[in-house]
């Protein structure tokens, strides 16, 4: 029971932490077209999108019990271990000060401006603010979509759980857009992507050997190991990259 709890805790966490990063970055654009084109074309086209995306994950649920488990592990561990050490890499630059630290509120302000470069809004339905909210909700979203089938297919009862962690962290961004009708630019991005790409390679590298019929030692407990190792190695690499990134100007 202990085991289970384990990989059930920490596929929530992941699913729940990375969903969230989406769903702001998605919530900033959808609110930038909702209060320069008008909201009832852009909710539309975010909650369509999200139909859509309900469809994908029920019908790849369903497909994917098909294919034979240590496939399947090796498959979804080897891209889900490539798609967290992305995020990680990226989080671990962006501490270092390498690439700038990504900003809601000038995103906001940006798209805010693209949005009123199209016109004035029509009085009724607006083609131009259903797309845009559509796009961005199924842009963000194909990443959750991805992130909760790769957590939930290495092993049977964990799509749930994940699926879970996804919804709540979509209904957590609802409402506060709902409440503050503004960017979440205080969100700590950066810290929740340095800490998705901690989790999403532990979990990747977990499948990865699972597939291959490797036995971990303390079973499901093992991804705490991982997950501990993969951040001390991420927080150990970050001076490293700042003091590259200091002595780089001395040198040219």
């Amino acid at each position: 029971m202990g085991t289970s709890w384990a990989h059930i805790g920490t596929a929530v966490t992941a699913s729940f932490l990375a969903s969230l990063v989406e769903c702001v970055e998605a919530l900033t654009v959808v609110l930038a077209v909702g209060s320069v084109r008008g909201w009832r074309s852009a909710l539309i086209g975010s909650a369509s999108a999200i139909a859509v995306l309900l469809l994908i994950i029920a019908a790849l649920g369903t497909a994917l019990t098909h294919i034979p488990l240590h496939i399947l592990q090796l498959t979804v561990g080897t891209l889900l271990l490539l798609f967290g050490l992305r995020w990680l890499r990226k989080a671990i630059l962006r501490a270092a000060g390498h690439i700038p630290l990504h900003d809601e509120a000038a995103a906001f302000s940006k798209n805010t401006e693209a949005m009123r470069q199209h016109g004035n809004r029509p009085a009724a339905w607006d083609k131009i603010a259903f797309a845009a909210a559509f796009n961005i909700t199924m842009l963000e979203g194909t990443e959750v979509v991805f992130i909760v089938i790769a957590i939930g297919a290495g092993r049977a009862g964990t799509l749930l759980p994940a699926s879970l962690g996804a919804v709540a962290a979509l209904l957590v961004v609802i409402a506060l857009g709902l409440i503050l009708h503004r960017p979440l630019a205080r969100v700590p991005e950066n810290t929740l992507k340095f800490i998705v790409g901690v989790l999403l390679s532990a979990f990747g590298t977990f499948w990865v050997g699972e597939g291959m019929n490797l036995h971990w030692p303390a079973a499901d407990w093992s991804i705490l190991a991982l997950i501990a190792a993969y951040l001390v190695l991420a927080l150990a690499v970050v001076p490293l990259c700042r003091r590259r990134s200091q002595a780089v100007p001395s040198t040219t």
